[in-house]
């Protein structure tokens, strides 16, 4: 496997090929070990959305969280950032300590967030394009490689020149040689030697073209880098299919391609692992309650579809107390609604591996396709208040995209001058007054 903290073992083998559902363990010195396929949540500036810490440690079972560096890029290039800055021990990890991240989870910090807002620019030979919290910018290879070295999380991903249009013939060229560079700037930043050892595990790229297109590079991955990454990162399900032989009992880390429920099963099919899952949290802020499990519980009608989530700005009688929060824009609900939705990815993720144990992942995976609708509820309340790292600005005269908290003195006045309603008063002259909104029935 490989010599750093970081180690795979794969404990089911499907019987004919490597490429297909597989169980395994990740194991991180110090931390706990997941069992895969599972999933690692995602964070905004260092902190899962709506959770602290303690929640985060308390409440749920997230044993791995993914950051940015994007997130903690803030200042001019002259300027070193705040997460640089903090002392620290020597073999304390600066990320973790600015971040007050529990010590039982795993660590892993990419160049940019999931998913990844598109940027104006393109990248370079030697720097890729970020959003940061001051506008786009370039993250230098030689930089990201030093960041990783002082910050020392327990994985991190390796620079990958992904675009978001579809390359041509010498844009392809291109990637495969600038993502191999990158990673050896990286290898050779966490291989020092010594007190400042970061004991940081590598996993390398996979690009999302075909692997006739990036041999080069995955010829290198195989023979120059086999002993010296300990992982790889995909972009694409079908990105498995280009990974050699020799690099087969790495762990796959999926960081795109899975928008729904039934987009992990396919890449769980598929032999990947690992999985970054942007839907949890855009559920959350949306508003939805996910609401869907592999096993079958209870016999449902043949004709019956279900939905894979509950919309709480809308629900029943029973739910009312969450809907209720939420329209009050009370942080709890998310708080939690983000616990719930957690919660049932990771009963979903348990309830595959049992499958994949027993034999049965297949039969199962086309029972939930049969028994879920093929995409989660549409939004329909406002949510939280939209951060930066969530759109992309268009320009000059864009709307904003969060409505305004405080009303003018002039409003305030005006209803510190109205009577004070009674029970009797009806919703429209409520509405008229600026004590509420009246909501249509």
């Amino acid at each position: 496997m490989s010599t750093r903290s970081v180690s795979f073992e794969v404990l089911a083998v499907p019987p004919h090929h490597m490429d297909e559902a597989r169980l395994g363990k990740l194991s991180c010195l110090g931390r706990r070990e997941i069992e895969t396929p599972s999933h690692v949540a995602l964070s905004a500036r260092g902190a899962v959305p709506h959770l602290s810490q303690d929640t985060v440690q308390n409440h749920t079972a997230i044993r791995g969280i993914h950051m940015a560096l994007e997130d903690f890029v803030e200042r001019a290039a002259d300027k070193v950032p705040p997460v640089l800055q903090i002392p620290v021990d020597a073999h304390e990890s600066r990320l973790r300590k600015f971040t007050a991240t529990h010590q039982d989870s795993i660590l892993i910090l990419g160049p940019r967030h999931v998913p990844s807002l598109p940027c104006p620019t393109a990248n370079t030979h030697s720097a890729v394009s970020i959003v940061t919290s001051i506008g786009f910018s370039a993250l230098e290879s030689a930089y990201y490689a030093e960041a990783i070295h002082k910050l020392k999380p327990d994985i991190a991903l390796s620079m990958a020149d992904v675009v978001d249009s579809k390359p041509g013939v010498k844009r392809k060229e291109k990637m495969g040689d600038r993502t191999q560079t990158w990673l050896k700037d990286l290898i050779a930043a966490t291989e020092d030697s010594g007190e400042n050892a970061s004991g940081t595990a590598v996993f390398a790229p996979v690009l999302p073209i075909e692997a006739e297109e990036q041999s080069y590079y995955l010829d290198a991955l195989d023979d120059d880098f086999a002993g010296r990454i300990s992982g790889l990162v995909l972009y694409n399900t079908t990105s498995v299919l280009s990974i050699p032989d020799g690099l087969s009992y790495l762990p796959r880390m999926l960081t795109t391609d899975s928008r729904n429920p039934h987009k992990l099963l396919e890449a769980v099919a598929a032999g990947v692992d690992l999985f970054a899952v942007p839907f949890v949290g855009a559920a959350t802020d949306a508003g939805i309650a996910l609401d869907f499990s592999f096993a079958v519980q209870e016999p449902e009608p043949s004709n019956r579809i279900l939905p894979l989530g509950i919309d709480m700005w809308s629900v029943a009688h029973h739910r009312a107390y969450v809907q209720h929060l939420l329209s009050a824009k009370e942080m709890l609900g998310w708080v939690l609604l983000q616990i719930h939705n957690h919660h049932i990815v990771d009963n979903f993720f348990a309830e595959i591996r049992q499958s994949i144990r027993y034999g049965s992942f297949h039969k199962d995976k086309e029972s939930f396709g049969q028994r879920y609708e093929p995409e989660l509820p549409e939004k329909t309340g406002q949510g939280p208040r939209i951060r930066g790292y969530q759109y992309k600005s268009e320009g000059g005269g864009e709307l904003p995209k969060n409505t305004l908290a405080y009303r003018s003195l002039d409003d305030v006045e005006k209803l510190a001058e109205a009577p004070v309603p009674g029970p009797s008063i009806d919703a429209k002259d409520l509405e008229q007054q600026g004590f509420a909104e009246r909501e249509e029935p």
